[in-house]
């Protein structure tokens, strides 16, 4: 009979790609929470842990908008929740 053998450069190829799947799989889960918190809660989590966040009536609408694209990349936010924070922020 036979044995079976795999080799180390295939063990490594299904190391990779089991760490990719199960990247992929939780980061779906987290944007399926992600899309389902408030505006409210996003600028709750995402700006108040680093700073005092100024009232929401301390800039215009277009004065937000700038804010938010700043800070989204500081805060690696994606753009649906810039949207969100920023329309909490205005309304």
């Amino acid at each position: 009979m036979k044995k079976f053998e795999i080799k180390p450069k295939t063990w490594l190829l299904i190391a990779g790609i089991t760490i990719v799947i199960a990247t992929v799989s939780g980061s779906c889960v987290e944007s399926k929470k992600i899309a389902l918190k408030s505006g409210a809660q996003l600028w709750s989590e995402n700006c108040q842990r680093c700073h005092n966040t100024p009232s929401p009536t301390s800039f215009s609408h277009q004065e937000w908008i700038t804010v938010g694209m700043h800070m989204q990349t500081r805060a690696q936010l994606t753009d649906k929740e810039r949207d969100k924070i920023i329309a909490f922020l205005c309304q």
